[in-house]
């Protein structure tokens, strides 16, 4: 698409517009794509070539197309330029209707039994009780206390083995540990790979910090390393981002020897990795995190928002002893220190046993909901035992958005590909996650639901009515 093609509409928009040039431009690209004027994974012009066409300076369009980037409409691809982003349309699937059973978040589900209502009922009680309310309600040492760091090593124990607690940082929440890693390696214009379809978080965070992300098709295994090797060469990134173990959307979960492989090419490229690790402790065996096979290159991060609870919001850094005191201070800076109430309760926890209790209870669960998803969905869908989601795959009639708003108009919230693709074209998938329905009977319901979606045939015109 030229400029050309594109200014008559434009001009008139920003024409309408008193505010700031910039500010109209980002506008009147939003615009253009709510009118299907130009479309996800459009390639758009030059900036030198809009500044020209629009009369203005290549500073205003530049800065207009970081206000873009900012707000999700548009990314830039190494080599490649600037296009409009997958996902940029995500207001037609969202604004669909109100859902009645929403099965978008990935929530653990609230265990009967420990009860957690009773189990924070009485121990902040007991807490409140104990400890100075003060020092509870004030700030406190960013990167948490030395006892903090030991119980968090050792609530690692199973995916890192023993790795000492000053490597070890406490923080409130994973997407807080991520920022520090992001922002602390990586300067705007760096590139990340990741797997094609990731993680949203890590998108948000590149979008964030000017970040370019470059995607790796993976296997059921997860990331593949000539197409990892592939990648690094052409674009030598500053980081790589992965999730091994129940990989959010696909389920894919790496073999040692796979995560032996990944390791090797990061060596080779002298590459750091960040290891998001929300969900292997759903697993009774954890296999071996990429930081306990290679401390010195990984950084890791383990949340307590898919296992326990994400109202804790509480999580773990780990990091190469070299890096701590830079991670620390980037942790300070973006979000100062964890709340003293919620840190103190998942110490009792973790001291007492109640928090092992409790992630047994989400295993339990989580296993009867994946036996029920694959007895009700059927096979041929990415799904993994103890995993909190499936990646549900579409018959040939049913586009992945348009699925995901019919299927809201019937009550039922799910989440289209476009939502976690990094480039070229979305999967014929939607996620559906399994821990927020209330109760296994709802989900049934709810995916009895999806069936019945999945098996409608959509009239030809409906995409234009959606």
């Amino acid at each position: 698409m030229s400029a050309a093609d594109l200014m008559p509409g434009w001009k008139q928009y920003i024409d309408r517009n008193a505010g700031p040039l910039y500010l109209s431009i980002v506008e009147a690209l939003a615009e253009s794509i709510r009118r299907d004027e130009i479309h996800e994974g459009d390639r758009l012009p030059p900036q030198r070539a809009l500044a020209k066409a629009l009369g203005t300076d290549l500073t205003t369009v530049t800065r207009a197309f970081a206000e873009a980037r900012r707000r999700g409409l548009i990314e830039a691809t190494v080599g490649r330029g600037t296009f409009v982003r997958v996902g940029a349309t995500e207001t037609r699937w969202r604004n669909a209707g109100r859902a009645v059973v929403d099965l978008t978040m990935n929530l653990p589900p609230i265990p009967e039994n420990p009860s957690l209502q009773q189990l924070i009922q009485n121990d902040i009680s007991r807490i409140l009780r104990r400890q100075d309310l003060h020092a509870l309600l004030s700030y406190r040492v960013t990167g948490g206390t030395s006892e903090e760091r030991q119980l968090a090593a050792g609530w690692m124990k199973p995916m890192l083995g023993v790795r000492p607690a000053d490597e070890i940082l406490v923080v409130p929440g994973a997407q807080s540990a991520m920022s520090a890693v992001v922002s602390t390696l990586a300067a705007p214009g760096d590139v990340i790979v990741t797997d094609r379809f990731t993680y949203p978080g890590i998108r948000t965070l590149a979008a964030q910090f000017g970040l370019l992300l470059a995607g790796v098709d993976s296997d059921h295994e997860g990331m593949v390393p000539d197409l990892l090797d592939r990648a690094c060469r052409q674009h030598r990134p500053r980081l790589i981002y992965c999730t091994p173990t129940i990989q959010n959307p696909t389920t894919a979960t790496m073999s040692l020897a796979r995560r032996e492989a990944i390791l090797a090419v990061a060596k080779a490229h002298n590459v750091q990795i960040l290891e998001d690790d929300p969900y292997s402790l759903l697993l009774d065996q954890p296999p071996p995190a990429l930081a306990a096979l290679d401390p010195s290159r990984v950084f890791y991060v383990s949340t307590l928002a898919k296992v326990l609870s994400p109202g804790l919001r509480l999580a773990f850094l780990v990091a190469p002893q070299d890096a701590v005191q830079r991670m620390s201070s980037a942790v300070r800076a973006i979000s100062l220190t964890c709340s003293g109430l919620m840190t103190s309760l998942v110490a009792r926890w973790m001291q007492e046993g109640q928090a092992q209790a409790i992630v047994q209870a989400i295993r339990t669960e989580l296993r009867l909901r994946q036996a029920a998803a694959r007895a009700i969905l059927g096979d041929g869908h990415c799904m993994h035992p103890d995993g909190p989601h499936v990646w549900l795959k579409l018959p040939d009639w049913w586009g992945s958005v348009d699925f995901v708003s019919y299927a809201r108009r019937q009550g039922l919230g799910l989440v289209p590909s476009t939502v976690f693709t990094v480039e070229g074209e979305p999967a014929q998938r939607v996620r559906i996650a399994l821990g927020s329905a209330a109760t296994l009977d709802s989900l049934e319901a709810s995916l009895h639901g999806v069936v019945s979606v999945l098996q409608h045939k959509r009239s030809p015109g409906y995409t234009d009515i959606v």
